[in-house]
């Protein structure tokens, strides 16, 4: 099996983070996203992942090399026109006897994809939503097949909504929709989309049937990244000792942290080599290298590098930024 990860999205949702950082890249409850993804294939024999890049991909290329990460490939989306295209620029990647999964670059789930070892179809991931004007749909017959994909429908076709990710056997069936919608210009919203692609694989005569998600994670805005990394700091049970501190669980604490004089936590994620000097944390992320002093911060995000000094309250700040008293 191959894996697709498309990550060249620009993430305009978390600026002023991914102003200097892809999407893929930032960090929650010890790992960054790409990391969390992998895990949750990492029990398939997978024979290469490839990586989709666009923005910031000299970020990517680095990441893969200081990882060591073997079998992968990464491929350039500079002018992104949509997930169809992302996924065609694969092609020379791709054998149609290898089955492909995609995963979208932000999306955290919870799954048993061991059932794509012995699938005997290919699989769509879904689940209920309120809203499914915001989503690419399906809807299925009386037996469970999948009849028919819309991209973010207008009227009312079912509450089944996917969740982007997606098992294709059919890998030369894919391959001739995507052609097909390239070729043709096909486009919905202005950008060629996957959805239009499995329903030109419908028209085809392919198989598809659904499996749930035991858990969605969003991390599309600052807010639910937050959310997201305490709902994965919630499944770990690691414990922290640090002077005239207290640490509340649940936590994540990287490697050469200083902590002193103060109140950390819960949900609170603190990269390698951060200070946290005499202030009080709780729902927070705090980048590499950031230093937080004399500070009570709560439902706030650091980047990289930041110095914070006499904040209160709820705070943004990108990589190597400062406020001072």
């Amino acid at each position: 099996m191959k894996v697709i990860l498309p990550v060249a999205g620009f993430g305009s949702r978390l600026r002023p983070f991914t102003l200097t950082k892809p999407k893929c890249l930032l960090s929650i409850a010890g790992k960054t996203l790409i990391e969390h993804i992998c895990d949750s294939f990492a029990t398939l024999s997978v024979s290469r992942k490839i990586l989709v890049v666009g923005s910031l991909s000299e970020k990517i290329y680095q990441f893969v090399k200081d990882k060591s990460w073997e079998n992968v490939s990464l491929v350039e989306q500079n002018d992104p026109q949509g997930l169809a295209e992302a996924i065609a620029l694969c092609d020379s990647l791709l054998d149609d006897n290898e089955p492909v999964l995609i995963i979208l670059g932000d999306t955290l789930f919870k799954a048993d994809l061991s059932i794509l070892a012995s699938a005997e179809t290919d699989i769509l991931f879904t689940r209920v939503v309120d809203n499914p004007s915001r989503f690419g749909i399906v809807q299925k017959d009386e037996s469970g097949r999948v009849v028919r994909l819309v991209e973010k429908p207008q009227e009312f076709i079912s509450d089944e909504a996917l969740v982007g990710i997606y098992y294709i056997k059919e890998v030369s069936r894919l391959r001739k929709a995507l052609k097909f919608l390239l070729d043709n210009n096909i486009r919905t919203r202005g950008e060629f989309q996957l959805t239009d692609a499995l329903q030109k694989m419908v028209e085809d005569g392919t198989e598809f049937r659904t499996a749930k998600l035991d858990a969605w994670l969003d991390c599309g805005t600052k807010e639910m990244l937050l959310e997201t990394n305490g709902t994965l700091l919630s499944e770990t049970q690691d414990s922290y000792d640090f002077p005239n501190s207290t640490i509340i669980s649940p936590c994540f604490i990287g490697e050469n942290v200083e902590i002193v004089d103060s109140v950390v936590g819960p949900n609170v994620s603190i990269d390698n080599g951060a200070k946290i000097l005499s202030s009080k944390i709780s729902n927070a992320l705090v980048g590499e290298n950031s230093i937080v002093r004399n500070s009570e911060i709560k439902d706030a995000a650091l980047g990289e590098s930041v110095v914070l000094e006499d904040h209160k309250g709820s705070v943004f700040l990108g990589d190597y930024s400062q406020v001072l008293k």
